[in-house]
């Protein structure tokens, strides 16, 4: 049986996260206006610079056609869609926030990719000579969901969360 209280942090988790990376991307973009300012130095580590990631994860498969854009905002429909049923299923706490911050990722992207074209990176870390790659708060917050529900799986009480299949998104 769900538990009302693990969908509402899943929720309020996805809910704050696509807050959160919308509002520092408009901040990039027009206060700070990156575009013509960067690199802006945060510290000795981390800088903001704007990267426009045209493709997925680590900014692979880059997509320059309309129709890869459209393929890429179809996936992330699906997989946020795919995350809701997961979510709204959800027995415990752990694996409900961490949903609700890769749904909150999820959705927070594929604004960027509807809306400007391209999901807006610009959080760089660095040290000397080593480089991370590029990334916002919605990676940020998908990473760190990818990792509890690896965590709970690993670690967790035993109790399990079945994920939605694709008869759950064909009914």
């Amino acid at each position: 049986m769900p538990n009302t209280q693990a969908r509402s942090l899943g929720l309020n988790a996805a809910l704050t996260v696509l807050i959160a990376d919308q509002v520092t991307k408009f901040y990039v973009l027009n206060p700070l206006d990156l575009e013509h300012t960067e690199p802006v130095s945060l510290g000795p580590f981390i800088d903001l610079v704007l990267v426009w990631n045209r493709g997925i994860s680590y900014g692979l498969f880059q997509q320059h056609a309309e129709f890869g854009r459209y393929i890429l905002i179809l996936l992330a429909l699906g997989a946020t869609l795919g995350f809701g049923i997961w979510l709204w299923r959800s027995v415990r706490l752990v694996p409900a926030f961490a949903i609700g911050l890769i749904a909150g990722g999820a959705v927070g992207n594929g604004i960027d990719r509807i809306f400007r074209g391209a999901v807006v990176d610009f959080i760089l870390l660095h040290w000397a000579d080593w480089r991370w790659y590029v990334f916002n708060v919605a990676d940020a917050a998908i990473v760190f969901g990818v990792a509890l529900l690896l965590y709970d799986s690993w670690l967790g009480n035993g109790q399990q969360v079945v994920p939605p299949t694709s008869k759950d998104l064909l009914s």
